[in-house]
């Protein structure tokens, strides 16, 4: 049995990954997929990488990663919040990279919820004068 040395749970709009840091070779799993396969574009893997690249470790630990919840780019960066919090879980001298690049902020941006009265959240109903 492999030991987790490193645990983190990142959140991002809807979507949740629980993130496990293990000693390795740089391999990224997510949902048991490569993380290639699993993202569709270079800039949601570019996104999940980028701790990985701030703390210069990407060649140092295996990640195995299961999100669930919301689209893609909620999950990468779900993914990528996760990674910075067990990056900074395994060793304490990358907390302040991480801070500093913003990556254990967690991003409380959230979908506005559609108000009675409106056919969305801001969007009103057509008026009409007559």
């Amino acid at each position: 049995m492999i030991k987790n040395i490193g645990m983190g749970t990142g959140r991002r709009k809807t979507a949740v990954a629980r993130v496990f840091v293990r000693e390795g070779t740089g391999k990224l799993l997510v949902n048991d997929k490569d993380i290639d396969s699993y993202f569709a574009t270079s800039e949601q893997v570019q996104i999940v990488k980028q701790p990985l690249m701030v703390t210069a470790s990407d060649t140092r630990f295996d990640i195995v990663i299961t999100v669930v919840g919301g689209g893609l780019n909620g999950q990468a960066g779900a993914c990528s919040h996760g990674i910075s919090r067990a990056l900074a879980q395994v060793d304490v001298s990358n907390h302040a990279s991480l801070k500093a690049n913003g990556l254990l902020t967690r991003d409380s941006r959230m979908v506005e919820r559609k108000k009675y009265g409106q056919r969305g959240a801001r969007r009103r109903f057509q008026f009409s004068k007559r």
